[in-house]
């Protein structure tokens, strides 16, 4: 059993669809990183997951239970860190966790006992006592992660957790998440940081206008994108010999033909494949007597396959097409 199961989840707006048809399946005890740019459908779709929000069709379950026929018991295995502060800034730290706990079922002495416990562990012991507007953003955004685990959930939904925070208080969120999944809690994430899904997923999926446009693991999603060769030349007038020995090598351009009175010449190539060896690239040009001023292989990053698979890098539009695991 996946810890979330979506199949053609779907929701629309009138004739507007924003989220169209997606697939999404978690093992337990994985980090899920939910990319896409703004407006790709990324919020709907853990609104939908969380039971805020009814798909139009298609179904989703958290654990097993479906989240409309069973949407209680769903919500009874889910935390959820939204993008805005969901905590009452007019009161203190511990004021806002007591209340929580209370709501959610806790006694007072309890309640007060798990919010200490939980404000000792994310470093907010020394501000539990002030009013939360006077906290830092780093401070106000982990008092948010720590009012959605109260009670600890099997599935906790990150949305966006640490945008706008400083590189310090980054690291410290990626250090809970990494501390939640070792404990056996399933994180599912949106970011718009490519580097922070680098960094903590076990597997990506991206949307790109609602749909899924490339899952799998980090490596796989990486794999999609052809690798890059670039490299400078002096003989401009040659660019059409230069652009038949790299074919030789599955190498097409990524730009359009330069100006022909360019000289130095740079130029780039991608790779349906791996990029190959610099010798033997260098090796070929020798032979076909062109003198290379300068060449480097250029490494695929997550940033390259977002933005070719989202068509969004005209550099990569060719390599656009749909990835699976």
């Amino acid at each position: 059993m996946h810890a979330i199961d979506a199949a053609a989840l779907t929701r629309t707006y009138g004739d507007n669809t924003v989220v169209d048809g997606v697939d999404l399946r978690v093992p337990a005890g994985q980090v899920h990183a939910l990319l896409g740019p703004n407006g790709s459908g990324k919020t709907t779709t853990v609104r939908m997951l969380a039971t805020l929000l009814r798909p139009t069709s298609g179904r989703a379950a958290i654990r097993g239970f479906d989240t409309v026929t069973h949407a209680e018991d769903a919500k009874r295995q889910l935390g959820l860190v939204g993008q805005f502060h969901a905590v009452d800034p007019r009161l203190t730290g511990r004021q806002n966790l007591v209340m929580l706990a209370r709501l959610n079922g806790f006694r007072a002495t309890a309640a007060r006992r798990h919010a200490g416990e939980l404000l000792d562990r994310f470093e907010l012991a020394e501000a539990a006592d002030r009013v939360v507007r006077t906290y830092s953003g780093g401070m106000r955004r982990r008092l948010d992660i720590v009012a959605g685990m109260i009670v600890r959930p099997a599935v906790l939904f990150l949305d966006e957790p640490t945008t706008a925070l400083d590189p310090h208080s980054r690291n410290e969120i990626y250090r809970y998440v990494r501390d939640f999944v070792a404990e056996g809690t399933t994180v599912l994430l949106t970011t718009q940081y490519l580097d922070e899904a680098q960094r903590l997923a076990d597997a990506i999926t991206i949307l790109e206008a609602g749909r899924v446009v490339a899952a799998g693991t980090p490596a796989q999603i990486l794999a999609a994108v052809p690798a890059g060769l670039d490299l400078i030349v002096d003989d401009a007038d040659r660019y059409a010999e230069i652009a038949a020995v790299l074919a030789t090598f599955g190498g097409v351009p990524s730009d359009s033909l330069p100006a022909p009175h360019l000289s130095p010449m740079e130029l780039s190539f991608t790779f349906t494949g791996d990029a190959p060896g610099l010798l033997p690239v260098l090796r070929a040009l020798d032979a076909a007597d062109i003198t290379v001023r300068d060449i480097g292989t250029r490494a695929t990053t997550l940033d390259d396959a977002f933005l070719a698979l989202t068509g969004r890098d005209r550099v990569a539009a060719g390599a656009r097409k749909e990835v699976r695991a």
